[in-house]
């Protein structure tokens, strides 16, 4: 069976999330690429090199819970929204966010 080929958006990548043995397997989605920049998008990387070591056939893999990845995207979402409100308030950067990712 042949997968559906999606198009994806300049800026944007395809990953692939899920834990081996999930109920569902793994599943796609696309994400901006400005993602793999966050400190904790970096952390599910480095879990993704020690599970995959980084060789896998087509998209990026990551081992992760999908509801985890969802409170992540989240997590990231919400920041990046609070940095950019500050930016224009404010005119700087300043402060700072700290936000745990549980269990991945």
């Amino acid at each position: 069976m042949q997968e559906k080929r999606m198009k994806v958006k300049k800026g944007s990548l395809t990953v692939r999330v899920g834990l081996e043995g999930e109920e569902g397997g793994f599943r796609k989605f696309v994400i901006p690429i400005s993602y793999l920049y966050h400190p904790l998008f970096k952390r599910l990387l480095e879990a993704a090199q020690e599970a995959y070591d980084y060789r896998s056939q087509g998209p990026l893999k990551l081992s992760c819970s999908i509801e985890d990845f969802f409170h992540l995207c989240r997590c990231i979402d919400r920041e990046s929204s609070s940095w950019s409100s500050l930016r224009l308030s404010h005119g700087s950067a300043g402060g700072g966010h700290s936000f745990s990712l549980y269990s991945c």
